[in-house]
């Protein structure tokens, strides 16, 4: 069930900041394409200003069914559209994706990208990762690094997109949890310290563009 034209829908923007990411706005949907939605720009509910969203952005949004259960779903900002007014341009979920559970956290996928790590000590090696998503990534790298929980490391992320462009994406990182594998090596899982808005749309762009694929494979 997807919500029809004229429908309120109620919207947070996943956001480093927890402060940014409880925000709730509400839009309307202005109108419906065969794989997104056009919404009207966001009000922020408790302020009434206007919430400026960017490509990429990564959205929790719900909305009310007839009988008033809220039905949640997670997209992100494709692009803006005009019309007698600015319209924000979301793509519409898979309809076995829209839940009665809210689920806010950055999408995850799974994803071996080549990723450029450097060290507090200056060390620096070529590893490859296990997963990445808008809050951090994971990689498996050689034991003989010295990598400790807490550690803050910067690490340069590879990103090849399917139309042929490649991405780069730079941030820093703190270290939560490393794991020993069989094999002899490190897995490393790391959470976003700092990194831009530009570079994490970018990222959640392309964990939504592996996710569609998975999905039609």
């Amino acid at each position: 069930m997807f919500p029809k034209v004229n429908d309120l829908v109620y919207i947070q923007v996943a956001s480093a900041s927890k402060k940014e990411a409880e925000k709730e706005c509400k839009s309307r949907i202005a109108d419906i394409e065969e794989e997104s939605f056009l919404i009207e720009i966001p009000i922020e509910s408790d302020t009434g200003k206007v919430k400026r969203l960017f490509i990429g952005d990564e959205l929790s949004v719900y909305f009310l069914s007839d009988i008033g259960v809220k039905n949640y779903f997670n997209t992100y900002v494709l692009g803006f559209a005009e019309d007698v007014v600015q319209l924000v341009r979301i793509r519409k979920p898979e309809e076995d994706t829209i839940s009665k559970i809210q689920r806010r956290n950055f999408l995850r996928v799974v994803a071996e990208l080549e990723l450029a790590v450097k060290l507090k000590d200056s060390t620096q090696f070529i590893a490859h990762t296990e997963d990445v998503g808008g809050g951090g990534v994971s990689f498996i790298c050689d034991s003989k690094y010295v990598i400790n929980q807490g550690d803050l490391i910067y690490c340069w992320l590879l990103l090849p997109f399917k139309n042929g462009l490649i991405d780069h994406v730079p941030f820093e990182a703190e270290v939560v949890r490393t794991k020993s594998l069989e094999s002899g090596r490190t897995t490393v899982m790391l959470k976003f310290v700092s990194i831009s808005n530009l570079e994490r749309q970018t990222l959640i762009r392309y964990c939504f563009e592996r996710q569609f694929d998975f999905k039609n494979r």
